[in-house]
């Protein structure tokens, strides 16, 4: 049995950022991209010490400076009509807010959906292990115990291998997170589905190909 979970954020009891804050009614229902890449970037900045990837003060976080970073994040990553239904979509929109920041020493890979579940357990495991967390993304989901990650982007920050080689995931989404099954999470039951994306620093070892 083996446990790691990377620190997070709060903003007052919020765990992480909530898309329900957000000012327009398309970013409130379509906003989940935006999220993750502010929640990410938080991160990279809180426990990574990237300067410059957080517009704001990063040692006094508040939910109305969450809510101005989504709107600049929107940019890059705005909600759309089909969604941000490629994990592509959100690398391409989330590389263009870095280099517009001055942030030089990110990148990113993306594991797909259609990669057999193994894959992504390994994926997500040696993610974690070098100290990233992981944008995720689910399309439709057979299954109605993930109802609420339908088409929707959020972030795995943990994962828990327990008896019989189960691993379970600590998803990170709309102030609060849960542990889930990434195997039945994986398996989505529908030919299109969603992805990992991977993170690295060019000063540090890739964590992924």
């Amino acid at each position: 049995m083996r446990r790691r979970e990377l620190e997070h954020f709060y903003i007052g009891n919020s765990y992480g950022g909530n898309q329900d804050w957000f000012r327009s009614f398309m970013m409130r229902i379509g906003g989940c991209g935006a999220e993750t890449a502010c929640d990410s970037s938080l991160y990279f900045a809180l426990n990574l010490g990237i300067e410059g990837i957080y517009p704001f003060d990063v040692h006094r976080l508040s939910k109305r400076d969450y809510v101005d970073f989504a709107h600049i994040m929107e940019k890059y990553l705005w909600p759309r009509m089909s969604g941000i239904d490629r994990t592509e979509i959100f690398v391409d929109g989330y590389a263009k807010y870095l280099r517009d920041r001055g942030v030089d020493s990110v990148s990113m890979t993306t594991l797909e959906g259609t990669e057999p579940y193994e894959a992504a357990a390994e994926a997500v495991r040696r993610q974690i292990d070098a100290g990233y967390p992981v944008p995720t993304l689910i399309l439709n989901h057979r299954d109605r115990r993930f109802s609420d990650y339908n088409w929707h982007w959020f972030l795995i920050n943990g994962y828990d291998v327990q008896d019989q080689g189960i691993m379970l995931v600590k998803a990170v989404t709309y102030s609060s997170y849960e542990w889930l099954d990434l195997r039945r999470l994986w398996d989505t039951g529908h030919i299109r589905r969603g992805g990992l994306v991977l993170f690295s620093e060019d000063s540090r070892p890739a964590a992924a190909e």
